[in-house]
C-alpha cells in the first residue's frame, strides 16, 4: 500500500482568484487504480446492504438513512485493512456505486408504496415487482443523464461559490482515512461524541430533539395567541452542516425560513380567523405550499441562468473532432457524446415503452406523460443539484408533491382519471422522484471526485451499475415487505407498515384524479413571485425557498454553525492561525456529521429488530410505545442545556487548533 500523505489544496474550498486554477490531491496526469475488482465489488455490496436497510427504515419508521458517509468510513477502513494501493482513487468509487442505494430508496419510498395504499382501497389496481424496477432504475438513469451537461457548471465553475457540505464532510473523511494522520483522532473524537450525543436523542431519547419557545410560559402563550413560535434542532447532525455551509447561505436560509414561521403563519393565522390550528398546522397547510411555488420557480430561474453554461458544455459535449488534437485531462473527461446520447435515447424509449406495456395507454397518451415528465424531471434537475450544493438537503418531497399536482392536470385532460390516473401519476412521480434523487447525490459524488482528482467519466459509467443494483434490491424489498407486513391495515397485516411519505402522495393524488379538485395555485403563485424578488435583490432563490420549505427547527441550527464558521474560526489578525481554526473546524465537523450519520444507521437497525431503547424519563407509555408527556417542559429544557454544551465543546476544540511549523 502507498505511504504517501494526502492534502487537500488551501484552495479546495474557496473561490478562485482571477487566473488561478484549482489543482486536485491526485495529478490530472497520473493514472490510478479506481475501476477495480475491488472497489466495484465493494461498492455494490453496499449498494445492496445500504438499499435494503434504508428502504425498511424508510418504510417503517418514515426515516430514510444517508448512506453515503456511512459506506466512506466503511471504504476508508476496509482498504486499509485490505492494504489496498491507491486508497484515495478506489474509495471514491466504492463511495459513488455504495450511495446509490440511498438516492434510489429515497425516490422510491416516497412513491411506490402508495399504489399498494392504492390498491388496497381501488383492488382494480394491479402491481408487482417490474414497476417498482422499472421506475426506480429508468428515473435513476434519467437523472444521471441529465446532470452529466451540468457537472461541469456545478463542480468546477461554481468551485467555491457553493459550499457542497455533504461532499466537503466526505472528502474530509475519505482523504484523512487514506493518510491514517493526527488529524484522524479529531474525525474519530468528534464522531464518537456527536454519534453518542445524537444516539441519546434520538434512540434512548433522553431528551427532546427539539427545544421550542413554548418551554417558557411566555413563549406558550405567544404561539396559542399569535401563532408565532420558535423552534431549533438540538442534534450534533445540523447545526455541524451549518458550519460546511457557511454564514451567507446558512443566514439567507434562516432568513427564509423566519418569513414562513414569523410573518406568513401569525399572519395567515389572524386573518383567516384560524386560532384553533397550532402554528405548525397552519404551516403544513397553508404556508408550505407557498415554499414549494418558491421552489419550483427558482428550478426556473436556474435553468434560465445556467443556459449560457448549458449550451456550452453541450457544445463540447458534441465538438470532439473539432477539439481532437486537444489533450483532454482524464480529471475533466466525461462519458462519450455519443454514448450519452445513446443512453438518453434509450432510456426516453424505455420510459415510453413503460408506460404503454404497464398501464396500457395508447400511444397518444404515453408521448403525452413522456413529454410532461421530461420538462418536469429536467426543470427540477437543477433545483435538486443546486439543493444539495448549498445545504446538503434535497426537496425531493415538495418537488414531488408538484409533479403530482402537475401530472394530475395534464393527465385529466388527456383522459386519464379515476384508478388509471392514480397509477400512472404514481409512476411518473416515482420516476421523477427518482431522477431528483438521483440529480442531487450524483452532483455530491462528482464534488467529491473533483476536489480528490477522480476520473468523471469513471464515477458516471460506474454509477449506471450502482442504480441497476439499487432498483433490484429496492424493488424486492418493496415487494417482500408488502407481502408479509402491508402499507394498509388488514386482517392478513393487522400491523402494517407505517410508509407516512407514501401514504401523503396517495392522499394527494387521489382527489386529484376527482372531478373538481382543489389546487392552492394562489399559494404557489405567491411563493413563485417571493423567489422571483428575492432574484431580482441578488439573493440565492433557491437558499431563500429551501428556508421557506424545510421545518424551522432544521433551519436554525444552520445559523449557529454558520456562525461558528464566521466568528470563532477567523477571529483573529493571524491570518495562519484562522486558516488553522478554519480547517480543524471543518474536520470536526465532518467527524460530528459522520458520527451522527453512523449511530442514526445503529439505532434504525435496532428498531428494525424490535428493540426500543427509550428510557422512560418523561414519559407515559400510550398503546405500547412511550411518549412524552404532554406539558412537561423539562425535555426541551434538558435540550437546550445539552445543545449548548455541545456547542461550547465544539468551539473549544475549534479554538485548540495551533499553527504547523
Amino acid at each position: 500500500m502507498s505511504e504517501e500523505n494526502f492534502n487537500l489544496p488551501e484552495n479546495a474550498y474557496r473561490e478562485l482568484k482571477e487566473g488561478e486554477e484549482y489543482k486536485p490531491i491526485l495529478h490530472p496526469k497520473k493514472n490510478y487504480k479506481e475501476v477495480t475488482t475491488w472497489s466495484v465489488v465493494l461498492g455494490l455490496l453496499m449498494a445492496v446492504i445500504f438499499s435494503a436497510a434504508a428502504a425498511y427504515s424508510g418504510l417503517k419508521i418514515g426515516q430514510v438513512f444517508e448512506a453515503a458517509i456511512p459506506i466512506s468510513i466503511i471504504a476508508v477502513g476496509a482498504t486499509l485493512a485490505a492494504r489496498k494501493s491507491d486508497p484515495l482513487s478506489q474509495n471514491v468509487i466504492i463511495q459513488s456505486i455504495g450511495a446509490s442505494s440511498g438516492v434510489v430508496v429515497a425516490g422510491a419510498v416516497f412513491t411506490i408504496p402508495a399504489l399498494y395504499i392504492l390498491q388496497a382501497k381501488y383492488p382494480t389496481i394491479a402491481i408487482n415487482f417490474w414497476p417498482i424496477f422499472f421506475s426506480s432504475l429508468l428515473g435513476g438513469f434519467l437523472g444521471i443523464l441529465f446532470l452529466i451537461p451540468f457537472r461541469k457548471y456545478f463542480v468546477k465553475d461554481m468551485h467555491g461559490k457553493l459550499p457542497f457540505p455533504e461532499a466537503k464532510a466526505t472528502t474530509e473523511i475519505l482523504v484523512t482515512g487514506a493518510n491514517a494522520s493526527k488529524q484522524s483522532s479529531i474525525l474519530l473524537k468528534g464522531g464518537i461524541i456527536a454519534g453518542i450525543y445524537d444516539f441519546m436523542i434520538n434512540s434512548l431519547k433522553l431528551f427532546q430533539e427539539e427545544f421550542t419557545s413554548r418551554m417558557f410560559g411566555w413563549g406558550a402563550a405567544i404561539a396559542d395567541q399569535t401563532k408565532l413560535v420558535f423552534k431549533m434542532n438540538s442534534s450534533a447532525l445540523v447545526f455541524s452542516f451549518g458550519y460546511l455551509v457557511g454564514l451567507k447561505y446558512s443566514l439567507i436560509i434562516v432568513m427564509g425560513s423566519l418569513l414562513s414561521w414569523w410573518v406568513f403563519v401569525p399572519l395567515i393565522g389572524y386573518i383567516g380567523g384560524m386560532q384553533d390550528l397550532s402554528a405548525e398546522m397552519i404551516f403544513l397547510e397553508y404556508v408550505r405550499p407557498i415554499g414549494i411555488g418558491a421552489i419550483a420557480m427558482a428550478g426556473i430561474i436556474g435553468i434560465i441562468n445556467s443556459i449560457p453554461v448549458v449550451a456550452k458544455s453541450f457544445g463540447l459535449l458534441f465538438s470532439k473532432k473539432k477539439t481532437a488534437k486537444q489533450e483532454i485531462l482524464r480529471t475533466d473527461k466525461d462519458i462519450s457524446s455519443k454514448f450519452w446520447l445513446l443512453a438518453l435515447i434509450l432510456v426516453i424509449f424505455g420510459i415510453f415503452l413503460f408506460f404503454i406495456l404497464s398501464v396500457n395507454l395508447n400511444w397518444w397518451q404515453a408521448i403525452i406523460v413522456l413529454v410532461s415528465l421530461l420538462i418536469i424531471a429536467f426543470l427540477f434537475t437543477t433545483v435538486a443539484a443546486n439543493a444539495i450544493a448549498i445545504v446538503g438537503t434535497n426537496p425531493v418531497s415538495g418537488m414531488t408533491m408538484m409533479t403530482l399536482i402537475l401530472m394530475s392536470l395534464v393527465l385529466v385532460q388527456v383522459g386519464l382519471k379515476g384508478t388509471t390516473g392514480m397509477v400512472v401519476a404514481m409512476l411518473v412521480g416515482g420516476i421523477v422522484c427518482t431522477a431528483l434523487s438521483t440529480a442531487g447525490g450524483f452532483i455530491t459524488d462528482l464534488k467529491i471526485g473533483y476536489w480528490i482528482g477522480s476520473s468523471p467519466y469513471k464515477q458516471e459509467t460506474f454509477k449506471f451499475l450502482g442504480i441497476l443494483i439499487s432498483a433490484a434490491t429496492v424493488g424486492i424489498v418493496i415487494f417482500v415487505l408488502n407481502e408479509a407486513y402491508g402499507f394498509v391495515k388488514t386482517p392478513e397485516h393487522p400491523n402494517p407498515l407505517v410508509a407516512p411519505q407514501a401514504n401523503a402522495m396517495a392522499s394527494i393524488i387521489e382527489p386529484f384524479m376527482q372531478q373538481n379538485a382543489e389546487i392552492p395555485w394562489i399559494l404557489y403563485l405567491v411563493g413563485a413571485i417571493i423567489a422571483l424578488l428575492i432574484n431580482f435583490l441578488g439573493i440565492s432563490p433557491l437558499a431563500f425557498a429551501l428556508g421557506m420549505f424545510i421545518p424551522q427547527g432544521l433551519n436554525t441550527p444552520l445559523l449557529v454553525g454558520g456562525l461558528i464558521n464566521h466568528f470563532v474560526a477567523n477571529k483573529t489578525k493571524n491570518k495562519e492561525l484562522a486558516k488553522a481554526r478554519e480547517q480543524r473546524g471543518t474536520l470536526l465537523a465532518s467527524g460530528f456529521i459522520a458520527g451522527a450519520a453512523l449511530f442514526g444507521v445503529i439505532g434504525a437497525l435496532l428498531l428494525f429488530f424490535g428493540l426500543d431503547l427509550t428510557v422512560p424519563v418523561f414519559k407515559e407509555l400510550v398503546n405500547g410505545k412511550w411518549l412524552w408527556i404532554e406539558g412537561n417542559v423539562w425535555p426541551e429544557v434538558f435540550s437546550l442545556i445539552a445543545f449548548a454544551l455541545i456547542v461550547s465543546y465544539f468551539i473549544w476544540e475549534i479554538r485548540r487548533a495551533k499553527v504547523d511549523k
